[in-house]
């Protein structure tokens, strides 16, 4: 059975002293196997409401108890829970911790120059190791650079560095040994280190260290000092940072005039210098660093010597 009406009360005055009815319109409520179930208004307490059904009168019992005519009502009329409410917004984000400074970057080093053949000159020339490597300018070893191969004809080194002072001042080129020649059984001074075509090897730009190497091979077969002779004199000289030096070849020796002494660097004396480059049996090639001109001379002469190194 379904009751339908607007929610409404009255009190109505019975014969018997004390006794209320109360007529409630119900919002909506459902009978279902003798019972009756009602939506009302809300309330913090339970009610007991008979409803007799062939009236359709609902009254309050008091004392919670009905007749047989009656329905039994029990209401416990707490409101159904309202809907969540919506979920508050979040809180800000804590501010961030300070990420530590970077310590600022050192400068690059000087980029080298590159030539149109693709050559790239390298930084490490100069007193302080950073300069650009140049003629005239110092070297690793402390000498004065000479010689750029910008045209990568030299696959053993870039650049030619002058020693910063003679290694000797009066060297003879060759000594007496008999550990020369083609047999290394003729004397150093008055004959080829091995024949005349090894001597032709040692002309050009680049073969004043291979030159150098031979002339002392032979003459320490022979138990010969360096200090005796030109090329010793050249291989065993040594500066704070270098110890690689040689007698430089004819080639190199002619731009070591052209490209320092021209120049008035250097310090190079107005005189004769060896080169490791021999020319006949008893004569080797000297350049002069007073008028420029390369001369033969006996090997038996003391002349000047200036090491150089390749880097």
């Amino acid at each position: 059975m379904g009751i339908h009406s607007h929610v409404q009360t009255s009190k109505i005055a019975g014969r018997r002293k004390g006794v209320a009815w109360l007529v409630v319109g119900v919002v909506a409520g459902v009978v279902a196997g003798g019972s009756m179930g009602v939506i009302a208004a809300s309330s913090t307490k339970t009610v007991t409401v008979c409803a007799n059904k062939k009236t359709n009168i609902m009254r309050y019992a008091k004392n919670g108890k009905c007749t047989g005519a009656e329905v039994k009502v029990v209401l416990n009329q707490t409101g159904p829970s309202g809907s969540a409410g919506a979920t508050g917004a979040a809180g800000a984000t804590g501010a961030k911790g300070e990420t530590g400074a970077t310590g600022p970057t050192g400068p690059a080093g000087p980029r080298g120059a590159t030539s149109p053949t693709g050559f790239t000159s390298s930084s490490l020339c100069g007193a302080n190791g950073t300069t650009l490597c140049a003629i005239g300018v110092q070297g690793p070893g402390g000498g004065l650079i000479f010689y750029v191969d910008s045209n990568n004809e030299i696959p053993e080194f870039d650049y030619l560095e002058a020693a910063p002072t003679d290694a000797s001042a009066n060297a003879d080129w060759g000594t007496a040994t008999t550990k020369c020649g083609p047999a290394a059984d003729t004397s150093c001074v008055n004959s080829l280190v091995s024949t005349a075509g090894s001597a032709l090897e040692t002309v050009a730009v680049g073969r004043g260290r291979s030159a150098t190497a031979a002339i002392v091979a032979r003459h320490e077969a022979g138990l010969v000092p360096k200090a005796d002779y030109a090329a010793g004199s050249a291989d065993a000289y040594s500066t704070a940072t270098a110890s690689d030096w040689w007698l430089p070849s004819k080639a190199e020796l002619a731009l070591m005039y052209t490209n320092l002494k021209t120049a008035g660097l250097g310090n190079l004396a107005d005189d004769y210098y060896w080169s490791s480059t021999d020319d006949i049996a008893a004569r080797a090639w000297r350049q002069s660093f007073a008028g420029g001109g390369q001369l033969n001379g006996s090997k038996s002469l003391g002349e000047h010597v200036r090491p150089v190194r390749g880097f």
